[in-house]
């Protein structure tokens, strides 16, 4: 739905950096870097987040930032986006040097990253408004739909990945309820091996999966990992 005023911007963000350092040899890193999209998926990252952002709480004024926060997450997940990538054949325009040719196109992490790097595009083409209209026309269906119960299990995500540390399961406990019965929140810390974090939300599964949410990404980068990468990346 956005027509480009500058199609050199939406060339670069569909060139990954394995397409330049092939056709472009001899080049050097700092043209390297203006080709390739990575700079562009840094931008559009935080677009696209803001525009989410700004979404879910117009259209839910009366839920919790617990609950806010697991459609977010969910929304702007590795798996959501590429699902969205994939639904509009963008994988098809993707310009990729040989190392990535014969899987590149399909791969969950390159589809992010490059619809990621088109949103920059469109912010920096044509400003907020023009990239929220795109956000919201292709994310329409999704951003109905969402609900903190059914978004990203972060609960068995921090299993999984103190499983692979070799720890103990983490434990979850109620701290408090707080409120009248149509409108209780609850309080919920999960512990782990060295660990804590709270979580709060309207049902006591939202707040143990915001708890856990904060304790991902406090166990992963301890870790040195990357909080965004669904398992098994």
């Amino acid at each position: 739905g956005h027509k480009f005023k500058d199609l050199k911007i939406l060339e670069r963000a569909v060139t990954h950096r394995s397409w330049a350092y092939e056709n472009l040899p001899g080049a050097s890193d700092e043209t390297i870097h203006e080709t390739e999209n990575e700079s562009l998926e840094f931008v559009g990252d935080s677009v696209l987040g803001l525009i989410i952002a700004e979404q879910l709480f117009l259209r839910n004024p009366r839920l919790s930032e617990g609950g806010l926060t697991l459609m977010k997450h969910h929304l702007v997940s590795g798996a959501a986006l590429a699902e969205l990538s994939q639904s509009i054949g963008l994988g098809a325009f993707l310009r990729l040097g040989g190392s990535e040719l014969k899987s590149g196109r399909k791969k969950q992490s390159l589809l992010t990253n490059t619809f990621e790097a088109i949103i920059g595009a469109v912010f920096l083409d044509g400003g907020y408004v023009a990239t929220r209209h795109v956000v919201t026309r292709l994310m329409e269906d999704k951003l109905r739909s969402v609900k903190p119960e059914t978004s990203i299990d972060f609960k068995s995500r921090l299993q999984t990945e103190l499983q692979a540390q070799k720890q103990k399961a983490a434990e979850y406990n109620l701290l408090k309820t707080d409120g009248p019965p149509h409108d209780r929140k609850f309080f919920v810390e999960v512990v782990w091996n060295g660990g804590k974090a709270g979580g709060e939300g309207n049902s006591i599964k939202t707040a143990e999966m915001q708890a856990a949410s904060k304790a991902l990404s406090m166990v992963m980068s301890e870790n040195g990992m990357d909080t965004k990468r669904e398992p098994g990346d």
